[in-house]
């Protein structure tokens, strides 16, 4: 489950961060062992990311996140290593579906003012992300009714569990 008030530092990368950054290819063998492949996550991008990540934490980046092959283990191991949301410039459609359905928020904004050193508020039911360092808001593409269910709900296999196919 989610919550529609997400709180957490920021690590920041920039353009073009593909699945296979995401999910180094020489650990391709872990993908029956989620938890130790989380340990991996985003090591070609930033080896201390997930020595240092911690619950609740955000991924922000440039353009084009999650570029690349459709690996849905991708924002899967991102969200078990403990981020609570990515916001990026833009990201691949088929990450972006992947990730709402494994329950991992994907907002589009502008990142450009994001800085690495800080914490962010994201409100999801508002579209609003506040730098708790000093104040300062940005919006972000609100998403719709039907992913913010899903999100609530922890991801698209909840979701259909509790309420069927679809909830209009």
């Amino acid at each position: 489950m989610i919550s529609t008030i997400l709180e957490g530092k920021v690590f920041k990368f920039g353009d073009n961060i593909s699945t296979d950054l995401i999910i180094p290819g020489r650990y391709a063998h872990l993908r029956s062992n989620l938890p130790e492949l989380a340990l991996h996550v985003m090591e070609d991008a930033d080896p201390s990311f997930a020595a240092n990540v911690k619950q609740g934490d955000f991924i922000v980046a440039g353009k084009d996140f999650g570029l690349g092959s459709s690996r849905e283990h991708a924002p899967l191991v991102i969200k078990m290593a403990g981020v609570n949301a990515i916001l990026a410039k833009s990201v691949a459609r088929i990450f972006f579906r992947n990730a709402i359905n494994q329950g991992l928020p994907v907002l589009i904004c502008d990142t450009d003012n994001i800085d690495a050193t800080v914490s962010l508020k994201v409100n999801l039911a508002e579209g609003m992300i506040t730098d708790l360092s000093n104040g300062n808001q940005l919006t972000f593409r609100k998403l719709p009714q039907v992913m913010l269910d899903i999100l609530s709900e922890g991801g698209l296999i909840s979701y259909i569990k509790k309420y069927g196919d679809f909830k209009l």
